[in-house]
């Protein structure tokens, strides 16, 4: 019966997530979508030019334009050896011969003082390897100078959800301290029972997108604000998100961003998971006992959550039992579980950004394969985990790349994306029996 429910709260949250997709899809203005966009979306008629040539969409640029174009690239940094044109990019292609970082600036440099704000710069590696420039449309720049700029900002928008959600979730959270449906009608203000799982639970969802929202800022890139998402069941809230409406400039500003997130969110769930824990009891461990069921959680299954566990319970964890769950440590679980699930290193999802800007994209694609295979084997041992497996079966395993993808982190970044990946080690790897007989759990 659990599995069942699973199941069919995994069939609900994937149809939300493809609906999401494809609403963000239609809204999204980001350049390296546009450009692997079909030619049957575009008219196919001919455009002008600042210098009042016309020329087609499957060539974005006139004769002159391309021979002032071979004019941006220095021999001594990048030697072009051919120019193609695709649907939607012009493509340069040659031999490196600098440094990525340089190349990068000095030929970039040199396109947007030919072309302005008419076409973005990418820099990215090919399947081979070999480094490679493409020139994408800008689809706000329009010839007189002003560019379509929609408006971002819908702080009306986030406020709503936010009080919506805030809603949902003290629902689902008095459900959890037992307040029946006939004692909510017959007094409303027992609804208000729910704020310890709410509150913290949203406070850790808003810090973690808050984290993502205000890095973006930082590097100059165009997000929305963070927009949570109510549902009156499960978990009361299918989390939050932000869109990214601009290129994301380079690898280091892919990892800021992909890190940023978890890491305040773990900060924030830490604190929040070891005093809810501190404030919950132990029970009898049984057969019903497991890592879903909150009234009698078996902490086991992490070693992570363990030794939280065991600091917060003390010698009242022992080996026969399991943990009744406060309130706010239910939250402070559901945060430990977001935290886990987005640091996997699969496609979108943060961990996917954190690998792809730590190795590149071709080996990020591969160690995001061998990720969502392993867990589908762990799915099979741990039936809980199951759920994970699918979820992660169905996101892409590409992101998008950056403007300059090709340039590597620098040696702290690469330090701190390994410490991240280790937690998410720590949390998933369940308890030696060495150290259950040593700490007596």
């Amino acid at each position: 019966m659990e599995f069942q429910l699973l199941f069919i709260l995994f069939l609900v949250g994937l149809c939300l997530y493809v609906l999401l997709v494809l609403w963000v899809g239609r809204q999204s203005k980001s350049p390296p979508r546009q450009a692997a966009a079909s030619e049957k979306q575009e008219s196919a008629a001919p455009q002008t030019t600042s210098s009042g040539s016309e020329v087609s969409t499957l060539c974005p640029i006139n004769k002159t334009e391309e021979t002032n174009l071979r004019n941006c690239f220095p021999w001594s940094i990048y030697y072009l050896e051919n120019i193609e044109y695709r649907p939607q990019a012009v493509l340069c292609i040659g031999k490196l011969r600098s440094n990525p970082e340089e190349a990068y600036n000095t030929i970039r440099s040199n396109i947007e003082a030919l072309f302005g704000e008419r076409f973005f710069v990418l820099f990215q590696e090919s399947i081979s390897g070999k480094p490679f420039f493409a020139l994408i449309p800008n689809p706000q720049y329009r010839p007189t100078g002003k560019r379509n700029m929609e408006r971002l900002s819908q702080p009306g928008l986030a406020l709503g959800l936010l009080l919506v959600t805030l809603f949902t979730c003290t629902l689902i959270g008095s459900a959890i301290v037992g307040v029946t449906e006939k004692q909510l009608l017959a007094n409303p203000a027992v609804l208000l029972q729910g704020l310890p799982y709410a509150v913290p639970l949203m406070t850790i969802l808003g810090i973690h997108e808050l984290g993502h929202y205000l890095t973006a800022l930082f590097y100059k890139i165009r997000t929305t604000l963070p927009y949570f998402i109510p549902v009156p069941f499960f978990l009361g809230t299918f989390g939050a998100f932000i869109q990214i409406r601009s290129p994301i400039p380079n690898r280091k500003a892919l990892f800021d961003i992909g890190i940023a997130g978890p890491l305040a969110g773990f900060i924030v769930t830490l604190p929040i998971l070891f005093w809810g824990l501190a404030h919950s009891s132990v029970v009898e461990i049984s057969q019903k006992s497991g890592i879903l069921n909150v009234d009698s959680l078996n902490p086991r299954f992490s070693l992570f959550f363990t030794l939280v566990s065991k600091l917060a319970l003390g010698s009242g964890l022992s080996p026969n039992t399991a943990i009744h769950m406060h309130p706010v440590a239910v939250a402070g679980y559901i945060g430990l579980i977001v935290t886990a699930l987005n640091l996997m290193p699969v496609g979108q999802l943060d961990g996917g950004h954190i690998v792809h800007a730590m190795f590149g994209q071709r080996i990020s694609i591969f160690i995001g394969q061998i990720t969502r295979l392993l867990v589908l084997g762990l799915g099979f041992i741990h039936r809980d985990l199951l759920v994970w497996a699918l979820i992660l079966l169905v996101i892409p395993l590409m992101d998008e790349p950056a403007l300059n993808d090709v340039s590597e982190l620098d040696n702290w970044r690469d330090l701190w994306g390994l410490l991240t990946l280790t937690l998410l080690v720590i949390i998933l790897l369940p308890v030696p029996g060495s150290l259950i007989k040593l700490l007596h759990i």
